[in-house]
């Protein structure tokens, strides 16, 4: 349970937390993203990086239904063309779906518009929703003004607490190094005046971690050249390098490619340098969301999941049955099923993407209005 009292050591409530929250529900997004799509700016170093991911062509290969993957395969460059594999259920789902921010923010920032902050990385988060299926549909940001230096030794901090105070009780020399950088960090954001200060942004912080569970949150710094950091509460919620090896770094210059300049820090070289809070596995976690990968069918409204087992004998079998079907996904589901094990049911694999699973025809005819944007056949074929 939170703490009623604040410590360091266990999670505190977010009604302890003296921060303003400002919430851009789902309209707002919408308005942003259409604002984004027609900036005059067009094309940028965000559009020609797109304008890469189209020329990708996915292999026909089992692991290509269970790695991260991002397609533009079909259509103008608009959200619900552009598709990624979710990293919690396994679909392929469009990046139009929307979200709810939770902006938190010190009540001296209140003239700050909060829309311009999410402006400034709106295509980082919308990657970032588009990789969950669940637990995403509300983001967090703490708005700072921390320099580069001082956002490293806050993530350095929230990186030790949350990975040895994630399972209850720590030792003593892990008390006494955490007391110590937290007088440390909290003398030194005083002393440059720092708003919030640095026990209400570690209030808050964990205090979301804890009671809302979210993948990732970020802390954003409005300084003159604003950035961000992005919190992951586990590695499997960070994106593939091999997806996002050259994704820009936001900086204005276009020959820029040294990575101190990026403006959002998102972590496009995987997990070895994102901001991961907790590495350990099978731990009760206090902080963040538990990460528990599954291979579910792709109908967005569908509840059967596919287990592993079942998933690698059913992933050769019989597919490609319809190849050069001319309603394409629709008609070309794989209809060998494996035999039904203890473990569970292996699914139906499109035959012309061999990217998503179903549990049934009827299931992939109410997906295909929208799988069929971006069901194309494999380079392989």
């Amino acid at each position: 349970m939170p703490g009623r009292h604040y410590s360091k050591f266990t999670p505190p409530s977010l009604e302890m937390s003296e921060l303003v929250c400002q919430k851009l529900d789902n309209d707002a997004t919408d308005m942003l993203i259409d604002k984004w799509l027609e900036r005059p700016h067009r094309p940028d170093s965000y559009y020609d990086w797109f304008q890469r991911v189209r020329e990708r062509k996915h292999a026909a290969n089992a692991d290509a239904r269970r790695e991260q993957i991002l397609l533009w395969n079909k259509g103008v460059f608009v959200p619900e063309n552009i598709f990624t594999r979710t990293v919690d259920t396994g679909r392929l789902i469009p990046l139009d779906r929307t979200w709810v921010t939770h902006v938190y923010h010190h009540r001296s920032m209140k003239r700050l518009t909060m829309m311009p902050v999410i402006f400034s990385m709106l295509p980082e988060l919308m990657l970032l929703r588009g990789m969950h299926d669940r637990g995403c549909d509300e983001i967090y940001v703490i708005v700072t003004d921390l320099k580069r230096h001082e956002m490293d030794q806050v993530t350095e901090y929230f990186q030790y607490v949350c990975r040895h105070t994630s399972t209850g009780d720590c030792k003593p020399s892990v008390e006494r190094k955490i007391n110590h950088d937290y007088i440390q960090l909290n003398n030194t954001l005083d002393r440059n005046r720092r708003t919030p200060c640095f026990p209400q942004i570690d209030l808050t912080l964990r205090a979301i971690l804890h009671e809302k569970r979210p993948p990732f949150i970020v802390l954003f710094s409005h300084q003159t050249m604003s950035y961000s950091q992005i919190l992951f509460a586990h590695p499997h919620f960070v994106p593939a390098k091999e997806v996002y090896h050259d994704f820009p770094s936001g900086c204005p210059n276009p020959g820029c490619t040294d990575n101190c300049c990026e403006l959002i820090r998102f972590p496009k070289h995987g997990p070895e340098v994102a901001a991961v809070l907790c590495t350990k596995k099978k731990v009760r976690y206090r902080y963040g969301r538990r990460a528990r990968p599954k291979e579910m069918c792709n109908w967005i409204d569908c509840d059967v999941c596919f287990s592993e087992e079942a998933s690698t004998s059913g992933s050769t079998a019989g597919e490609g049955s319809s190849e050069g079907s001319s309603e394409g996904s629709e008609a070309s589901v794989d209809e060998h099923r494996s035999t039904r094990t203890t473990t569970g049911f292996a699914g139906l694999v499109c035959s012309r993407c061999k990217l998503v699973k179903y549990c049934s025809a009827e299931h992939q005819r109410l997906d295909w209005d929208e799988h069929r944007r971006v069901c194309v056949k494999p380079a392989a074929e």
